[in-house]
């Protein structure tokens, strides 16, 4: 029994183990043959189980669509800031876990038609759940926002969560994307999309938010 486990553990180690060297060095600059010697396995047993550097991506990219599908679809369920708060900050978990995908952008697309093509649904994918966010925050009086406002104001929102590691790692590439610089990093993400809504805020809601923001700010 433990011999038919076997391989199937090797292939979640190497999966594990290339995550966490793409985050810390980035996707092109850590090969096959570097994974396979992080882990001690000669490189035809990582070929084995992974005949392509794409195929590792695509295994960790499918991972990680699965996972914000299942957050994305929760975004109806959010009725005031708290809630917003709290959602935009799980999306920016699950961001960090995978920041290599968001650090090497471009590169990535550029290279895999795969991501090429599945980056395009997840964008919009998340940005009809932040208008779905947004009418469940009309609904219970948290904002007021003109119909004609919820497609840009959406969008805006989508551009700062989809690139604000990239802005972080600009203004401080040697730490940015390190563990430590983690929950930092996440709370200024989530105020800065959330902040985007002070416009439409009912006045109590603004309030909260500005609450939030200082007692995350002096949390250590």
């Amino acid at each position: 029994m433990a011999e038919k486990k076997a391989p199937r553990r090797t292939a979640e180690r190497i999966l594990e183990v290339s995550l966490a060297l793409f985050n810390r060095f980035g996707e092109p600059n850590v090969s096959t043959t570097l994974i396979s010697a992080e882990m001690r396995i000669s490189p035809g047993n990582l070929y084995y189980h992974y005949p392509a550097k794409d195929e590792l991506i695509n295994a960790l990219f499918n991972r990680y669509e699965n996972a914000l599908h299942v957050l994305l679809n929760a975004s109806d369920n959010v009725r005031d800031v708290e809630d917003a708060w709290f959602f935009l900050h799980s999306l920016f978990e699950l961001i960090w876990q995978y920041r290599f995908l968001y650090r090497d952008l471009n590169d990535l697309l550029s290279k895999n038609r795969r991501l090429e093509t599945h980056f395009q649904s997840v964008l919009h994918h998340k940005t009809r759940s932040v208008k779905a966010m947004l009418d469940s925050m009309h609904r219970c009086g948290a904002v007021r926002i003109d119909a004609r406002e919820v497609e840009p104001t959406a969008t805006s929102m989508v551009v700062v969560l989809t690139y604000w590691l990239s802005f972080e790692y600009v203004g401080n590439p040697r730490k940015a994307l390190e563990p430590e610089s983690a929950q930092g990093a996440m709370l200024r993400g989530a105020h800065h999309v959330l902040n985007l809504l002070v416009p439409y805020l009912a006045a109590q809601q603004r309030e909260h938010l500005l609450g939030l923001v200082a007692a995350y700010s002096k949390a250590p």
